[in-house]
């Protein structure tokens, strides 16, 4: 399994319009922040987790030609924003793109992208498989995937387990019964947004605390606001086996 960041930053990326801050004004190529996403690839299988408004970008400059599917944690238009854009896979694979979610996360698109789901469909528009996740695990051509429900303030939010890594992103709060579904994880993704409380996010120390209490091999934190700071100060201060993630950033797990 190959897992390639395709996005860090927030729902604003970074660096953010009009401002001015340090980490914005950054010449460090780790602090230039596309919305969050991964890419997976399990053996021949191509998976993004989320589609945010940076999804063309991110596709092209990862030079991703095969996706099979798309998972989606959430409804947020960050995480989603940038469906349209699996166009160009509907015509180079001719098939309809499979997206899975939670049935809210799907009846959100629909009303969203209302025009991919009409009767009377424009030619050339998105063409996909709305799957709703219902089992644990569930598959995705011979790939078993374990949601892991979090919460992200009072939003129900999925991550999701992948052999021995887990990605869990958009979170404040993670219930026991899916930290047993974590347990033995080797490589975690947590989001981590900045170090002032928030009400839908985990902060730095929050994010060291459940990073520890998880107890995997390596985490990386994810999904970073540019109040966080200076990727190469931040990412120095964190303990042993915590680090930062950052746009293009890569790994593989046997």
């Amino acid at each position: 399994m190959k897992v390639t960041f395709l996005g860090t930053g927030t729902s604003q990326g970074v660096p953010v319009i009009g401002c001015e801050c340090n980490v914005c004004k950054s010449l460090d190529f780790r602090d230039k922040r596309f919305r969050t996403s991964i890419h997976l690839e399990i053996n021949d299988v191509s998976l993004v987790v989320d589609t945010g408004t940076d999804f063309r970008m991110q596709m092209l400059r990862a030079g991703i030609k095969k996706l099979d599917a798309v998972l989606y944690t959430h409804e947020h238009k960050d995480h989603t924003g940038g469906l349209d854009d699996i166009r160009p896979f509907n015509f180079s694979q001719q098939m309809d793109m499979p997206i899975f979610g939670r049935r809210q996360v799907l009846d959100q698109i629909q009303r969203e992208y209302s025009y991919i789901f009409s009767a009377n469909k424009y030619p050339g528009i998105p063409k996909v498989d709305a799957i709703e996740i219902t089992e644990n695990p569930f598959q995705v051509n011979g790939v078993s995937i374990i949601p892991i429900p979090v919460l992200h303030y009072k939003l129900p939010v999925l991550g999701f387990r992948f052999g021995d890594f887990s990605y869990v992103t958009d979170a404040n709060f993670i219930p026991d019964e899916s930290l047993k579904l974590l347990e033995g994880t080797e490589i975690l993704v947590l989001n981590a947004l900045q170090k002032e409380s928030h009400i839908s996010h985990f902060t730095l120390d929050e994010a060291v605390d459940m990073a520890k209490k998880i107890g995997a091999k390596q985490t990386y934190f994810t999904h970073i606001s540019h109040r966080l700071g200076l990727h190469d100060q931040i990412d120095s201060e964190l303990p042993t086996g915590i680090a930062l993630a950052y746009d293009g950033l890569e790994f593989t797990l046997d």
